[in-house]
């Protein structure tokens, strides 16, 4: 498989000078199987300069995943080039939402009203197919198998693992370790901390021995703090979720919009620093538009 980054920030696009290294468009990673089918997970920003790239191959077939249904994740969607154009296919997976138990179609339904945008859903040329799946809801694409797999947010965030001829690749979305919200002294600490253990194995569970592990690491540790329960992972969450998975290789991503270039790699690189490295460490690798990775 081979993995390139179109997107790397979160939250909202931050363009410009200060972020012209790394890039500022939000989430959007690009996944071509071994016969060249395309995955996509998520569609913010980045997704509109993948599309730009995809002409010479028209017509295109694409499987869209989405994590969940935030803003950053999905506001590049109404600009995926190919939905205008006849002759394309496009697949959207995702979840439902837990309180109206709509499906994924109202994603780009809703954003494609004429309040927000000026093209109405029916209006779009391509084949556009719907996939609500349901937690580790295997899809076959080509020799490939997608599984999603619940993880940690205010809204419901699917990671999705992608394997084929033995390679994998894992992509959590926006995750948060879980943490305990009753206090030491509180009388339910104690049982919620056991579910917790069992939460927090299950998760590693879904990631072990992967190949590539692609981590929502907005954070710095001492910014933590400030932002817990927002739904976002740190570096050294991430580090040590890689280290308990054994996965081989771990990508931060999902960068802090408000960080520039220069800060980006200093909390990078902090964060390698202060860890205690292991015999079979993980490669670290600092996400930016453009990387790409032969799993």
């Amino acid at each position: 498989m081979k993995v390139r980054f179109w997107g790397v920030r979160g939250s909202i696009p931050v363009p410009g000078p200060r972020t012209v290294r790394y890039g500022g468009n939000t989430t959007c990673i690009e996944v071509r199987t071994s016969d060249n089918r395309l995955i996509i997970l998520d569609a913010g920003t980045g997704i509109y300069p993948l599309s730009m790239s995809l002409f010479p191959e028209l017509p295109i077939d694409a499987h869209i995943f989405n994590t969940h249904s935030h803003w950053d994740h999905i506001h590049g969607l109404p600009f995926y080039i190919p939905l205008f154009i006849p002759g394309n296919r496009v697949t959207l997976y995702g979840a439902a939402d837990p309180i109206t138990m709509s499906g994924i179609s109202d994603i780009l339904s809703i954003q494609m009203q004429y309040r927000y945008f000026p093209v109405r859903e029916v209006e779009l040329k391509a084949d556009l197919l719907y996939r609500t799946l349901s937690e580790r809801e295997s899809v076959r694409i080509g020799a490939a198998t997608v599984t999603p797999f619940l993880l940690n947010h205010p809204v419901t965030n699917y990671g999705y693992r992608i394997e084929e001829y033995g390679k994998s690749v894992f992509f959590t979305g926006d995750h948060e370790q879980p943490y305990n919200i009753f206090s030491p002294d509180d009388p339910e600490f104690a049982e919620y901390e056991a579910l917790l253990r069992e939460r927090r194995s299950a998760i590693v569970e879904c990631m072990r021995d992967v190949d590539l592990l692609i981590a929502d690491s907005a954070y710095a540790e001492h910014e933590y703090s400030g932002k817990r329960g927002w739904g976002h992972g740190t570096f050294p969450s991430s580090i040590e979720l890689a280290r308990r998975a054994r996965a081989r290789h771990l990508v931060f991503t999902h960068h802090e919009p408000n960080r520039d270039d220069d800060s980006l790699e200093r909390v990078f690189h902090d964060a390698l620093a202060a860890r205690t490295a292991l015999a079979d460490e993980p490669k670290y690798t600092l996400a930016y538009e453009g990387l790409t990775i032969e799993v």
